[in-house]
This record gives structure tokens, C-alpha cells and sequence, in this order.
């Protein structure tokens, strides 16, 4: 154990496409109105990726400002990860497209699926493998283009998604600094809360699948909503607690950005004050795998993060899938 290095996060980069989607406009193409969305989501605006962009379009950007900020030649990766679920082909992994755009000659590269828990559940699986010296430099990446998925026909869904993508460098830190505890879980029997049902094995593409919109994600908003609450909580409280911290440790609490009365019932029941959450769903809504990584991007640009500060990740999404990880920057 005692061979063992700090694993931390030495550069972050973020990218959402130019395209915006504002909650006057849905009023033009759904029932519901600006003061409808708002007050029930916190959302304003979603970036919408145009039809030609694809997810790994989004990633790159975040991908180079990540490795520019921490001081990183891309040839000198070890590992590529993309935590997403929108990938641009089921074969290959849009890793390897990303690992070939950014001339990673050296790295090996796959994509991860765990919804919007995607990030958390990347970072500590490549963590180990730093830890322990089998890889140095990792890119793990969260990037969705949740409107190739979204049905604009459905008032409950499409007010909530945007496309975004975020990036993050990791690399042996001095002792004490990086990952400090993580806890990640999953309840399978949760599935159909939030899934896609068509286009794969259990429901291949057809004229029966396309006809009846199964292409498109499916949420059952109240049970996801009770759910991501008690999730969060949960998640927050046993990662602080396998790092030896309380709620009052923490500076800054980087969250998913899905719904603002999600994120304020977590903060209310963890007694986590309102300034010490990052929150930037107003502008982009939840963007999936690129929402904490994007998040923390915003952080990082408007001076939020210093050196020494214990920050906490946390997310939950489909799968179902929660988790949170503490961080000491």
C-alpha cells in the first residue's frame, strides 16, 4: 500500500456548442411556458448541437483545453475515457475517434456508460491504475448530445436536456491532494425510470420502434425525482465519511445539473450552504455525462477552486446509477 501515488486532477476544459435553445422558444414548440420551466427545473437555456455535430465534436474542445491547462502533450497520454451515452457510433468507441482527432499516439482508449453518474464512475475506475503506476497521464472526458435523443414532443422531457461536454486531466498529485474517497451505486431494478427502449438488443431499430418514438429517452419524472434527492444525500454523506470529513469540510460541492429543486433538497437535507454548490443548469440544463465536468470547468474559470479545498463531486442517473467522490484540490 505504502507504494501507492495521489491520483488528482491537474487540468479541466469545457465546450458547449453555439446553438441555444431558450425556454420562449419551447413555447413555440411544446405546451409550456418560460415561468412553467423555470420555476419547476431552474433551466432558462439548453446549447443544441447542430445535425452535424457529434458528441466527439464537443469532447475535443474541452479535451485540448483540459491537456493545454495542465501542460500536457497529447502523445504523452497513457488512456483515453469517454463517459457518455451518446456515442457517435456504437462501433467504435468514440474514445478511439477522440484519441486519433487529439494525435494520443501512446493511449489506449474505451467509453464507459453510466448515464449522468458517467464522470464520477469514470474517474475512479482509471484512478487505481494511476495509483498504483500501471498508467501516469488520463483524459477522462463527459460529453452528451442528449438532442439527438430528446423527443420534442414530449413537454416532459425535451425542457430539461442540453448538449455539453467537459474534460478533466488526472495525474499523480503530491500526498495528501487528489481523490480522497468515492462511492458509487447502482440499482438496476430502476431501469425503466430512465432509459432509452429502442435501437439495441432487447429492441432493435424498425419501422415499429421508429413509428412509436423509442429512439428517444423516456423519464418517469416523480419517481427519478424522489429518487436523485435521497441519492445525492446518500452519496455525499458515505464518501465524506470514508474520507474522514463532514458536510462542514466541504468548500465546494460540484453536483449533476439536472433539476434545481433536486439540488436544493439535497442541499437542504446535507445543511451544505447555498454559495458553497456550483450550479450552471440555468444556462445549459442537464447535459448527462458532461454536466459535473462542465460544471467544474465554470468553476475553475470563474476562480472558484483553490489550492487546498475539499470539493465533492456527486451525481445519479440512469441505470440507475448515484455516486459521489472527495477531492482535496
Amino acid at each position: 500500500m505504502d507504494t501507492l501515488v495521489s491520483v488528482g486532477i491537474t487540468g479541466v476544459g469545457g465546450y458547449a456548442p453555439p446553438g441555444v435553445l431558450t425556454n420562449h422558444d419551447l413555447e413555440q414548440m411544446v405546451e409550456t411556458s418560460d415561468e412553467w420551466i423555470r420555476t419547476r427545473s431552474g433551466i432558462s437555456n439548453r446549447h443544441i448541437a447542430d445535425a452535424a455535430t457529434a458528441t466527439s465534436d464537443i469532447a475535443l474542445p474541452a479535451a485540448r483545453q483540459a491537456l493545454e491547462r495542465a501542460g500536457l502533450a497529447p502523445d504523452a497520454l497513457d488512456i483515453v475515457v469517454m463517459a457518455t451515452f451518446t456515442p457517435d457510433y456504437l462501433l467504435p468507441a468514440t474514445a478511439c475517434t477522440i484519441q486519433h482527432a487529439l494525435g494520443a499516439t501512446r493511449a489506449a482508449a474505451f467509453d464507459l456508460a453510466a448515464a449522468c453518474s458517467g464522470f464520477i464512475y469514470a474517474i475512479n475506475v482509471i484512478a487505481p491504475s494511476i495509483a498504483t503506476g500501471q498508467f501516469r497521464n488520463a483524459l477522462v472526458i463527459g460529453a452528451d448530445t442528449l438532442s439527438k435523443v430528446t423527443d420534442y414532443t414530449d413537454r416532459s422531457t425535451c425542457v430539461l436536456f442540453g448538449d455539453g461536454a467537459g474534460a478533466a486531466v488526472l495525474q499523480p498529485v503530491p500526498a495528501g491532494r487528489g481523490l480522497l474517497a468515492s462511492y458509487l451505486r447502482a440499482d438496476g431494478g430502476g431501469c425503466e425510470m430512465l432509459y432509452i427502449p429502442g435501437g439495441m438488443t432487447r429492441k432493435p431499430a424498425s419501422h415499429e420502434t421508429v413509428d412509436a418514438r423509442d429512439h428517444y429517452v423516456k423519464m418517469s419524472g416523480n419517481e427519478v425525482f424522489r429518487f436523485a434527492v435521497r441519492a445525492l444525500e446518500e452519496a455525499v454523506l458515505e464518501a465524506l465519511s470514508r474520507a474522514g470529513l463532514t458536510a462542514a469540510d466541504v468548500d465546494l460541492i460540484v453536483p449533476h445539473q439536472a433539476n434545481i429543486r433536486i439540488i436544493d433538497g439535497a442541499a437542504k437535507r446535507l445543511g451544505i450552504p447555498e454559495d458553497r454548490w456550483v450550479i450552471n443548469l440555468h444556462e445549459y440544463g442537464n447535459t448527462s455525462g458532461g454536466s459535473i465536468p462542465l460544471a467544474l470547468n465554470d468553476a475553475y474559470e470563474q476562480g472558484r477552486l483553490h489550492e487546498g479545498d475539499v470539493v465533492v463531486f456527486v451525481a445519479f442517473g440512469g441505470g440507475l446509477t448515484w455516486g459521489a467522490s472527495v477531492l482535496r484540490w
